[in-house]
Parts: structure tokens; sequence; C-alpha cells
């Protein structure tokens, strides 16, 4: 899965690479600039970790100019007021001026190094709505951005990830310059796929998947599918032998009447009162209207 989301990066698109101090995912993330960067995209970073220099190290010179680098890695905060690029400027507005500089490309990906940055210096809630509002305005095919998930807390993390499309998280392999992806992505019909892939990065930047081992399908052991019975260990018995069911069936219940107390309560009495009622003269009673005289 992890070379599928790679590749064929869906228009829309929101990829986060979470990891770790135990494991970077620069690695990755560079890969993914290297992949769009050969489909002939438009690759935008907003650089806050990482020098330009730094961060070309590696990629395809061929495809150097559809790279923009927006540097906020020399004065992320605005210190000297000679910066091109701070962590203040991380609006709609201002991201959609600097999309602008790409000259006719097939699409344009926008890359963040890293969204953590961010999110030290603004609001999480106020973070979330800019990065839907450029998902969804047309302008930009995919985000991916680079999230150090123990920066933060982790009802932070599970925002950014319930808004993405694609998360992956990367932990240490088991041998040496290789490291686990957990890919969770979800389409959009709603339907969510999980992987775990071993993988490796190659000096030029590609990604090389070592083994696959996809996510099994839970199966039901014989303890869970056979019922258990919830009276097996009471220490009082909740059912019935024949004998006690036949003497509880004989026994009369106090609102069921027998025929012969039916007959007694239904027998007149001699000397019993009855009310007689006779309609006055005056009386207007309207039988298709009984309540006509009230005021309702």
């Amino acid at each position: 899965m992890l070379l599928d989301v790679l590749q064929g990066s869906e228009a829309g698109g929101f990829i986060v690479i979470q990891d770790t101090i135990h494991c970077s995912g620069r690695e990755l993330l560079k890969c993914f600039v290297n992949t769009a960067l050969k489909r002939e995209d438009a690759v935008h970073i907003l650089g806050f970790e990482t020098s330009e220099e730094e961060l070309r190290n590696g990629l395809d010179n061929n495809c150097a100019l559809k790279l923009h680098f927006h540097n906020g890695y020399t004065d992320p905060l605005g210190w000297t007021n000679c910066s091109l690029f701070t962590v203040k400027q991380f609006t709609t507005e201002h991201i959609g001026q600097l999309l602008k500089k790409s000259t006719n490309p097939k699409a344009t990906t926008l890359v963040i190094d890293s969204l953590s940055w961010i999110l030290r210096h603004h609001n999480p809630v106020t973070v979330c709505q800019r990065l839907h509002e450029l998902k969804k305005g047309g302008s930009v095919k995919v985000i991916i951005a680079l999230l150090h998930s123990d920066l933060h807390q982790r009802g932070i993390v599970g925002s950014i990830c319930h808004l993405a499309t694609t998360v992956i998280s990367v932990t240490p392999g088991k041998r040496e310059r290789s490291a686990m992806a957990k890919t969770t992505r979800r389409s959009k019909s709603g339907k969510v796929m999980q992987d775990e892939e071993f993988f490796n990065v190659t000096k030029d930047y590609a990604v090389t998947v070592q083994s696959r081992s996809s996510y099994p399908e839970p199966r039901q052991t014989e303890a869970e599918t056979t019922e258990a019975d919830p009276t097996a260990n009471l220490t009082f018995n909740l059912r019935l032998s024949e004998m006690e069911r036949e003497a509880k069936e004989k026994v009369a219940l106090p609102f069921v009447f027998s025929q012969e107390k039916k007959s007694a309560l239904l027998k007149p009495v001699k000397g019993s009162g009855r009310i007689l009622y006779e309609p006055d003269a005056n009386d207007d009673f309207d039988q298709e209207d009984p309540d006509d005289d009230l005021d309702i």
C-alpha cells in the first residue's frame, strides 16, 4: 500500500507522515517529493526544519526547476524581518499567492516540513481549518505533511490524522537502515484500509518494500463462537422442575377472576341504588358535538 500511496496520490488528498524521535520520517518525505517531481508536478515546500541545500541533496536534478522552496528555516518567526516566509504567514491567502509562482504545472503538490512547527505557533483548530481550505480549494492536488507525534498531545495528533486521507506512521524496523510503515488509508467512499510494511530508502530516494504483512481479518475462536451460559455459576436456581412448573400453573393469579367470582359480582342485588337522569327541557344536548356547551 505504501508504494500505491507514493505513486498514485489522488486529487484532494492529505497525506500525513507521522514519526517520533526513535524513527525520522524525513527520508520518506523526500521520497514523496522526488516522486512528485518525476510526475512533473510543481512542488512547493514550506521548509522550517531543514535548509534548501539539505533538502535538495539527493533529489533528481533534472526536475529541480519544478521545486519551489519557501524558506522558513532561516528566520521562522520573522525576528530579523528579512525572511521571505514565516510561520505567521501560514494562511490560505498567502499560500495561494506562493502557489501562483508555478508556471503552467500539470499539478501542484504542497509539502509542509514540518507541521509541528506550525502547530506550536498556531491554534490547532485554525491549522485544521486552513488545511481543509487548502485541500478543498482546488489549487493543490495533494498536501504532504511531516508530523512529529511525540511533540504534541494525543488529541491534537488525532485531529490532524482525522482530517488526513492517508496516515503513514513510521517506526524502527528490525534490520539496520530499515523502518516499518503502518499505513491507514481512507477512500472517498469511506472505506478504511490498513497495512504494515517494512521498507528502506535508497540513495536516490526511492522506496523499496522488503516485506508486507496485511492486517488479517478478525477470526473468532471457539470460545467466542460458543454462547456462554450466564446462569452457569449462580448460587441460586433460576430454573423450575416439572413439578414446580405444574404447581405454578395451578396457582390463581390475584388479578384473574374465576367464573364464580364474575357471577357473584355481576349478579344484581336487591336494594342497590341507581342514578336516573331525565333530560330537562332546557338541556341543549347535541349528539354530534357533546362538548358544544363547553367554552373551548
